[in-house]
This record gives structure tokens, sequence and C-alpha cells, in this order.
């Protein structure tokens, strides 16, 4: 099988922003999941570089359009090694070849009587680069760039548009997936039920040079639009290459809905014109808000990728964009948010997951994958629902549904998370009659974590090197980098070694304000009453009041260095905040994993060897004296985290 995935080539009157790291993001997955089904995959993005906009943003910086669009390009072309773009091609508008085949182009069309010239009044609208229609203006302005259009008398190319208009609605009655998700497929539909305009597709010298001129008159040059789209053709080297043959009937294309119209209407009818077959299929996302807002450069909200990059990751903002955004709609960004979904699907669930399962590897089995020998049922339920997780996978990230694909992915994870808590390795591993069942343990967590790999791996390229890495695998090995020969269960070699790796995702801390404590009621009078409390050894029930003990699971647990008796833990009372522990002679950090314990929840924040700690986990002290071992408290049975000890 072969593919052929686009996004638009991003046009230059501005720097790279969230939307254009998006757009570009979900085409590199998309591209990497197909590589990762086998399929002979390619992918293309670019710039767009002639128009009115480009010679006014030019010349607002006093330089030429040549030299401007070369310096924004640039910044586009640097920007996606950042975000590990790894595309297979990068078009210009500006290069020679793209010009060339816009020229035979337009040639052809207008041969074809496709092409005509007529005068043309209308309201142009200078954002848009095009003339609007009444029915699309609001109270009278462009709805995109809330400005009154300039209204235009001039003579001008127009290509016949219309004529196809009826072949094109025929079309997407006939194919469903043409455009997708089927909200934009019905806002084409229902544009198209009103009569189709013509499309001007040239602009008078005298009021634009900056483009590429008309090969049937030289006065004129071609309007921006007719010329980007075809960058789709140009960079398969339409018409003679064989990349055009083998890549052009699975074209799909990525954008955002702002060019919905172009790419849904203008761009077909021109290759019905041309004669060219149409794409597959066009995807189309919604937008990025930022804090609620619109982003928008007069605002001062614009989010840069290499910023986001910088402050959290290449992975774990490549997964914050597909997890948080249902393709389609529009999505939130915050900073707030990002560091949400660090913490928590990244730090807490899968980097636990790994970090745990790797030091009881180590520990239990000397780093080495151990043999499978002694099954129970809930290894069945574990290896059904890695099953059903890679089916939904693959059906998922194919329909561009990827913040479900994740979510799979993560069902995975967060059950091998019960899993160790269920079958309690650190149990197994002090009966010696148990040892087959370790190992049995060990050998589906390693296998669990080669899976999780192997389905990150078009989301978060680095992270499922690394995690390869660590399970002893390379990053090209089938087992890895291949979902049709290893996407059965228990395909990671018995024997295989383990490799020490940083951690996966630290923990991110964000800055809260915390409101002023309220001033107690009667303050002298409760004074009073805990002074005499107090003195008989006992407190009042006022003052046990005061103490809020809650329920708490451990998420994390590491040791503090230079301390022997010290323990970080990071614990969820429903909020996630660290606490520190005087356990570490009692209890290993991979054996706490998913315990329940109870805690003081309110108690001052102190620091304890330069660790801040926030709470207090209750253990109870049993044994002779000078012998004694701390025993964790617990719940009899399984809570919610938050819960409180009435």
């Amino acid at each position: 099988m072969t593919t052929y995935i686009t996004t638009p080539i991003y046009y230059v009157n501005a720097q790279p922003h969230l939307g254009h790291a998006y757009t570009t993001i979900v085409a590199d997955t998309y591209a990497r999941f197909c590589r990762l089904c086998g399929e002979d995959t390619r992918f293309q993005t670019g710039t767009d570089e002639h128009g009115d906009k480009i010679a006014e943003a030019a010349a607002r910086e006093n330089i030429e359009p040549k030299e401007y669009v070369d310096k924004i390009s640039g910044m586009f072309r640097d920007s996606w090694p950042v975000l590990n773009i790894a595309y297979d091609n990068f078009i210009r508008t500006t290069d020679v070849e793209h010009i060339k085949v816009v020229q035979s182009i337009l040639q052809k069309v207008y041969d074809k009587g496709d092409i005509y010239f007529d005068a043309y009044s209308g309201l142009y609208c200078k954002g848009c680069e095009r003339f609007l229609t009444e029915k699309e203006l609001v109270d009278g302005k462009c709805p995109d760039h809330q400005v009154e259009p300039q209204a235009i008398t001039e003579k001008n190319y127009f290509f016949r548009m219309s004529k196809y208009q009826q072949q094109l609605i025929d079309h997407i009655n006939a194919n469903p997936e043409f455009i997708t998700p089927e909200r934009y497929r019905n806002e084409v539909l229902s544009f198209l039920s009103e009569p189709l305009e013509d499309l001007c597709i040239s602009r008078p010298k005298s009021r634009l040079t900056w483009g590429i001129e008309m090969p049937f008159d030289k006065d004129f040059v071609t309007y921006v639009w007719f010329d980007a789209l075809i960058n789709y053709l140009t960079g398969l080297g339409y018409p003679d290459d064989e990349k055009f043959a083998k890549y052009w009937p699975v074209a799909e294309h990525v954008i955002a809905k702002d060019i919905l119209k172009p790419h849904a209407i203008y761009w077909p009818t021109m290759l019905m014109g041309m004669e060219v077959p149409l794409y597959k299929k066009l995807h189309v996302h919604g937008y990025w808000n930022i804090n609620d807002a619109k982003m928008s450069k007069s605002v001062g909200n614009v989010v840069r990728p290499a910023e986001l990059v910088e402050e959290y990751g290449v992975d774990g903002f490549r997964y914050f964009a597909l997890r948080e955004m249902s393709f389609g709609l529009d999505a939130s960004f915050s900073h707030d948010s990002i560091i949400d979904r660090k913490n928590s699907d990244l730090a807490n669930d899968l980097g636990n997951l790994y970090s745990r399962s790797a030091a009881m590897l180590v520990k239990y089995c000397d780093g080495v994958v151990p043999e499978p020998v002694d099954q129970q049922p809930s290894d069945k339920e574990l290896t059904d629902l890695a099953a059903k997780v890679v089916s939904d996978y693959k059906q998922t990230m194919g329909a561009f549904e990827f913040h479900k694909g994740l979510q799979a992915v993560w069902e995975l994870i967060r059950f091998a998370n019960k899993y160790i808590v269920t079958n309690e390795p650190w149990a197994l591993a002090k009966d010696e009659a148990q040892a087959g069942r370790l190992n049995t343990v060990m050998f589906n967590l390693a296998e669990c974590l080669r899976l999780i790999a192997m389905t990150i791996r078009p989301v978060m390229p680095e992270t499922s090197a690394k995690m390869a890495a660590g399970l002893g695998l390379g990053e090209n090995d089938p087992i890895v980098s291949s979902l049709s020969e290893s996407a059965g269960w228990g395909m990671i070699p018995v024997g295989t070694k383990m490799q020490e790796i940083d951690v996966l995702f630290p923990r991110m801390d964000k800055k809260k304000e915390q409101a002023p404590a309220e001033k107690p009621k009667n303050q002298k009078k409760s004074a009073k009453k805990e002074q005499v409390a107090e003195q008989d050894d006992l407190i009042s029930f006022e003052m046990f009041q005061k103490i809020d003990l809650r329920v708490a699971e451990i998420i994390a647990a590491e040791k503090i260095a230079k301390s022997d008796k010290l323990l970080k833990l990071t614990v969820k009372i429903p909020e996630e905040r660290t606490i520190v522990a005087g356990i570490a002679e009692h209890y290993a950090p991979e054996d706490l994993i998913g315990r329940q314990v109870i805690v003081v929840a309110n108690l001052k924040p102190a620091k304890l060897m330069g660790v801040p700690s926030q709470g207090m986990v209750l253990a109870a002290k049993t044994g002779e004296k000078g012998a004694q071992t701390l025993v964790l408290s617990a719940v009899s049975e399984t809570v919610n985290p938050g819960d409180k000890v009435a």
C-alpha cells in the first residue's frame, strides 16, 4: 500500500506558530503511523510565497520580497526538526520547477477554454486575498479579519469553476470520506447548494507584481490560490515523474478549517479543469484557542513551537497536541493544561510504569527478560486487553482520531499499573515456590512495555526509541517498528538484557496562588480549651476535627540523595503532592507504587533534606525496641484517593 500525506504550504507573511505546528505534527504522526503499518509513505510540506500580503510584509521591512520569503521560509524549515518532523519533501512556490508547472497548467486550462478574460466588480479582502460575496460578510465585514472589504472594479482572468459545480457535488455524495470529519463535508455541500461563481485567478501587475506571470498575458500574475494549490502536484514531479502516478491516487491533505473553501471547492474544480483525478481525502481540523481566546498577533497570545519544545520537551508537546484536540473540533491551549497532561499521563502513568517495571526486572531477574511459565486469569485479562488496544489503535489512528488512539494505549498503561498492584511481584519474590509466577508477571510487564513503545512511536518517536533501548532492543527492531509484524502478544525475546536509561518524563511543578488562611472564630476561647487539653496529654474533639486524614494513592517513589531513611513519595489525594516519609529502611521505592495509605493532609509544609513535604504518611511501629519495623497504614478495601478517614 502507498500513502501521500500533505500539510498546506504555509503562508510566509508570519512566523510559525502553534496552529502550523499542530497541522504538521498531525501529518507527521499519520506518516509515521502508515510507515509503522508497512505502507510506502510520502510526506510533503512547504511554504506559500506569493501574493499581496507578502509584498506588503516585505515593504514594511524595507526589503525585496524574495529576501523576505527566503527568511521566513527558512524559519519554517528550521522549526520542523525541532518538532521531530520527518518530511520527505519541502516545496516552495518560488521554486523554478513549481513556477514552470503552474504556467503549464494555466496554459492547458486556457487552451481548453476554461479560462476567460472579463471585467469584474467585487468586494476584495486583502487578508483573504480574494473577492467575497455579500453572503460571506458579517455586519458588512470579513468574518475572519473583521475589516470591511474594498470595492474593486478591474479586468481579470477567470476560471470557469461554475462549470464543475454539479460534478463536484456528485463526487462528494458518492465518496462520503472525501471530506472528513463529516461536519465539514456538510458545510461544503451547504455552500454548493447555492450557484457557484467563477473564480478570479489573476491580478493586474499595475496592482501586484509579486506572483507567477500568466503565460498568455504578461500584464497579469497568477492569483495566489491557483498557484499554491498546485504544489501538491509539483512535489510529485507532475506530469511525467513516476512519483506522480504512484502517489497521487492516494493523496490525503491535512488543513485547518479556515482554508476549507479553497481546498474543498477551488482545488477539486481546478483538478477537473486540468483533467487530473481528484485527491483521495481532505482532513480538516479546528482552531487552537489560547486560554479560551482566539490566537492573534494583535492580542499578543501567539504561541511559538520552539518555545514549547524548550519548556516541555518535543515528545511532551507532541503528545499534548494530539491528545488534547479531538480532530475536527476546536481545543484550548494553556500552560497549566500541558503540565497537567505531562505530569498525569506521561510522568505518573507511562513514566512510572516503565521505571517500576524496569527496576523490578533488574531486582528480581538480573535485568533479563524471563521465560513465562505460570499463567493465571489476570494474565489472560492483560493479553486480551492488549489485543483489543492494538485493534482499536489501528482503527482510530487510521481514521485521524488520534486522541482515541492514545486513549486506547493509555488504557493498557493504566491496566498494567494495576496488574503490578494485583500480582505484587515484591511478595512473589519472597517465596521461592512462586519463582515461576514471578517470571511470568515480569515477562508480561516487559511485553507490555514493548507494545507501548511500538504504539507511541508515531506520536513520541524519541520516547519510543528510549524505551526500546531500555528493553535491550534496537530502535528499528521489527518488534518495535512494524505493526504488521509485531502486533501479537509475546514477541519480546526471552533472555533480552535490560539497559539503563534516564527517567522518561520528570514531573513539572506549576505555581499556584494560595488563598489566605481564614482566621479561626472564637480564637481566644479555642486556645484556652486546647491549653487545658494539652496539660492532660489529651486533645479535645475540636482539635481532632482539625486533623484532615485522607486516603492517598502512591503513584511515584524515589530515594532521597544522602539519606538512608527518607523516601520522596508522590501521592494522589486526589490532587498530586509530594510527601517525604522516613520509611526507606523498610520499603523499596518500587514496592510502594499503587499502594493506598492514610496521610495527614493538612500538615504544615516543611522541607526535609531540601525536599518540600506536604503531609505525613501514617505508619505503625512493631517489634522490640531497637529492632522495630514500620508498617504503613492502609484501608481494608480499595477506595478513591482523597476519601476522608472518618
